[in-house]
């Protein structure tokens, strides 16, 4: 009877040992500081934007927990490479270079670059008014990457800023003609008074997508995807993306 006893007390361990492993892991999510749509904060100093909605629907969606962190982008992958974070959701374009050291999700938003110019300036009016001038980008974002690509054509030298508020405000006054950026990030803050406007078509760019260090977090990264699929289909994705994008 004793021998029954223990066998029966030992199961008992094991099987609160097991419910004790399958308790919610607090994640440690990592996202830029001021992308806006996709992160920024409101009136109340709060984060919100398309990834802090999105994250949070889908941790609600798969029940996991998490923590944000909103370091900067720079400091964000930095966090991530040094395992200081488990993910980072930053309107991060997903690039094969990216893809040596991260593993991404689906694709869950298609943007694209455009350039930007001070409000009221008339003489920079495209890609070949830049000969010789200064051109702002932020550093490791899409619209960077594109300046990079065309700068020696066009004859034109980039300055680099951390934060795009920091780069709009070079280009207010005058140490930069013009910058890069996501047209749904330019398109906003346009509309929000950032005394800048648009003076090309977008240039096709990558898609965001949510990163992991390549070969860890492969739990994390499949419950962002499961989650991801299951807001599509149910409409929350798009309620999401017409809180902060106007489809007119």
């Amino acid at each position: 009877m004793k021998m029954l006893q223990k066998m029966l007390m030992a199961a008992v361990i094991v099987a609160l040992a097991a419910g004790c492993a399958k308790k919610q892991e607090e994640y440690v999510i990592a996202t830029d500081t001021t992308f806006a749509p996709f992160e920024f904060q409101d009136a109340a100093r709060q984060y919100v934007g398309i990834d802090i909605d999105l994250l949070a629907a889908i941790a609600e969606d798969q029940h996991f927990k998490y923590r944000l962190d909103p370091l900067g982008f720079s400091a964000a992958v930095a966090a991530l490479e040094s395992s200081q974070a488990d993910g980072v959701i930053a309107g991060m374009s997903i690039t094969n270079e990216r893809k040596k050291k991260y593993d991404f999700s689906q694709a869950y938003y298609d943007s694209g670059v455009v350039m930007a110019i001070r409000a009221d300036n008339d003489t920079i009016t495209s890609y070949d008014s830049l000969n010789g001038q200064t051109v702002a980008v932020k550093t490791g974002t899409e619209g960077a990457t594109f300046a990079e690509s065309i700068k020696a054509q066009y004859g034109f030298n980039l300055k680099y800023f951390d934060e795009s508020p920091f780069m709009y405000e070079e280009v207010k006054t005058g140490g930069s003609v013009a910058c890069f950026e996501d047209y749904p990030v330019m398109g906003y803050g346009i509309s929000q008074g950032n005394g800048l406007k648009m003076v090309t078509d977008m240039e096709k760019g990558s898609s965001y997508g949510f990163a992991v260090l390549k070969g860890k977090n492969a739990e994390l990264l499949n419950a962002f995807n499961k989650g991801l699929a299951n807001l599509r289909a149910n409409g929350k994705y798009q309620q999401i993306l017409d809180t902060y994008i106007a489809t007119k």
